[in-house]
């Protein structure tokens, strides 16, 4: 404090401080969070943040030794120690503001970094390979990725930052503090103070301990209040048709009616009203500045205290000022970490969520997934066979040209048996017609063909993922401009690379007749909300276009073309032939047998039947 110790300990202390705390708290959920995550802290805004800890201390104390002489200069009616105290007092302003902006700046920018680094790791996990399809489809434990991945991610990173600084600060204080009041007043009041830290500290903790799960519980409600809106926006026209807006508002309502009820129960657990009225004198800060009047007070009334024979009246009293303040803001220093506990309570609740979210992306990665298993067939039908769950237990056997199924089951993540044994080959120039009724298994297969579901057995023969591409009924329309429209998921450096001009990218839109579109808006940069300025049949039609860019081996066409009118839908089928691209087709549309070689019927039972399509079968299917 006088300038005659260096400040290494201290920085040290401050560095350690972040690493204790998470430490014990992450541990006592079963994690080390730094170790997990493999995050190396900011160093250069650490060592910036405590270095302005440090200094804030220093000036801290050092205006409360201004503040004494001043006052002192006051009482004692001394006008030019009073002028001389005051000018330094506003010499040192202006350092002090200082202090504190780089503090605030430090502390931004950590928290900035500190989400930038997490948010890249987690969606580097998130997005590689098919995880986030598996999250949502195939794993059950995470309900709303997107609130974990945002809200959550900001709040966890800010709660850690906050308490680096909000622990930290304090505890500087108290060994400062400690160690002037030590020589002003004795060991006997810091150790008192010290002894109500502990006893205070255990008794708020103790009540504090089911703040964490709430915060978990608060969490998951929240995100699903998110859900339910996002679905409204999202199925808003379907709703409109229905006229289903009340019942609508009350999914929403009873939604929100939970997370009010449960965020009034964790915020009465955590600052009860009466609790806090009941127990006031308990509560640390205040506790804290009674205890702190009763040890400063002792050596100042205690008249055989050698101070007493030793100082005059007005050193008595600037010693009393400055004694007393310190140890004020010492009590303060402490009531801050006792409180703290909330907020270290808090971010456990987070980062128990961030944690599972951690776990269940590495799982997936590792092929696991976990589901709750209800089966959606008729409590009859107990004869259906279920089969574990045992991702991979099949084997995928990458050959270009050629799709075999061999002795495979068709089965769900849930464990249903659609069909026992598939077992059929297709080679390239060879287009199959899938058809059966709904809930048959041919969505399966085609997840199965994907790899987005697992293989429970058997063996599978396909080309590599790159070379397989399905068309959905409702094609996708990503954002940006009109050519990422047809060439997603590529960019256009990667177009570039593969040698495809702009010229080229109008001709695949004009063999599906969508050069207009072209004309209309005039580049192929233009940038439009596609998803509502196509039609229906100009979103089938495009990705149609996107499918002559990619050229694959294989493409599934799922119900594709049911907007886009019969004279297009067979010229798309010839000049896939043509380009040389084997279709696995699902459609109800009699015109498109005669483009297809082969059949596969699936009865909905469990059985099936892949045969050549004859001029019978063409009569038998229209």
């Amino acid at each position: 404090v006088n300038g005659k110790s260096g400040l290494c300990n201290e920085t040290k202390y401050i560095y350690m401080c972040i690493y204790i705390y998470i430490y014990i708290y992450n541990n006592g959920l079963g994690i080390n969070y730094m170790h997990r995550v493999k995050i190396r802290p900011l160093t250069g805004y650490l060592v910036l943040i405590a270095a302005m800890l440090v200094a804030r201390t220093y000036c801290d104390v050092w205006m409360i030794q201004n503040g004494t002489m001043i006052e002192s200069a006051i009482i004692g009616r001394s006008n030019t120690d009073f002028k001389n105290y005051l000018f330094n007092f506003c010499k040192v302003m202006p350092l002090i503001a200082l202090v504190n902006n780089f503090l605030k700046l430090g502390l931004n920018e950590l928290k900035l970094r500190f989400r930038v680094r997490l948010t890249k790791h987690l969606y580097d996990e998130y997005l590689k390979g098919y995880t986030y399809y598996k999250m949502g489809n195939l794993d059950n434990r995470i309900a709303n990725a997107d609130q974990l991945l945002t809200q959550d991610v900001e709040r966890f990173c800010n709660s850690v930052v906050d308490l680096y600084s909000n622990l930290s600060k304090p505890l500087l204080d108290i060994g400062l503090y400690i160690f002037k009041l030590t020589s002003a007043i004795g060991a006997q009041g810091p150790a008192s103070m010290m002894t109500y830290l502990l006893v205070s500290g255990l008794f708020l903790t103790r009540l504090r301990r089911p703040i964490g799960k709430m915060t978990v519980t608060e969490q998951r409600y929240e995100g699903e209040y998110r859900y339910v809106n996002s679905r409204l926006i999202t199925n808003s026209e379907e709703i409109a048709f229905y006229n289903g807006n009340m019942r609508e508002k009350q999914t929403i309502h009873s939604t929100f009616k939970k997370l009010v009820s449960e965020h009034k129960i964790t915020l009465f657990i955590a600052s009860p009203p009466i609790l806090n009225q009941c127990l006031g004198l308990f509560l640390p800060s205040d506790i804290a500045t009674v205890v702190g009047y009763l040890v400063v007070s002792r050596p100042f009334l205690n008249l055989a205290d050698p101070r007493h024979m030793n100082s005059s009246q007005p050193e008595l009293l600037e010693d009393y000022y400055q004694s007393g303040r310190m140890l004020l803001r010492m009590s303060q220093a402490l009531g801050r970490i006792v409180l703290a506990g909330r907020e270290m309570t808090r971010l456990s609740g987070f980062t128990m969520r961030i944690t599972e979210l951690m776990k269940v992306l590495k799982e997936l990665n590792s092929g696991t997934y976990e589901r709750t298993m209800v089966s959606h067939q008729d409590k009859e039908s107990e004869a259906v066979e279920r089969v574990p769950l045992v991702p991979g237990s099949g084997q995928i056997i990458n050959v270009d040209h050629i799709i075999k199924f061999e002795h495979t089951p068709l089965a769900t993540p849930n464990g249903d048996i659609l069909i026992k044994d598939l077992t059929f080959e297709v080679r390239s120039g060879t287009n199959v017609l899938v058809c059966g009724p709904n809930g048959c298994g041919k969505s399966s297969l085609f997840r199965v063909l994907g790899e987005l579901w697992p293989l429970f057995g058997g063996q599978l023969t396909k080309p590599e993922r790159g070379k397989l591409f399905y068309v959905p009924q409702r094609p996708y329309m990503t954002l940006g401009t009109l050519r990422d429209q047809v060439i997603y998921p590529d960019t256009y450096e990667e177009q570039k690379r593969k040698g495809i001009s702009d010229q080229v990218l109008k001709e695949y839109l004009d063999n599906v007749q969508l050069g207009h579109i072209l004309d209309r808006e005039g580049t192929w940069d233009t940038v439009q909300d596609w998803m509502d300025v196509l039609s229906g049949g100009e979103k089938q039609r495009m990705a149609m276009a996107r499918l002559f860019y990619h050229k694959p081996q294989f493409a599934i066409l799922d119900e594709c073309t049911s907007a886009v009118s019969v004279d297009v839908e067979d010229f798309i089928y010839s000049h896939c032939r043509t380009v040389g691209i084997s279709l696995f087709t699902v459609s109800h549309r009699k015109s498109l047998w005669k483009h297809h070689e082969y059949y596969l019927h699936m009865d909905g039972r469990g059985n099936y039947d892949f045969k050549p399509i004859t001029e019978e079968t063409i009569e038998f299917g229209s």
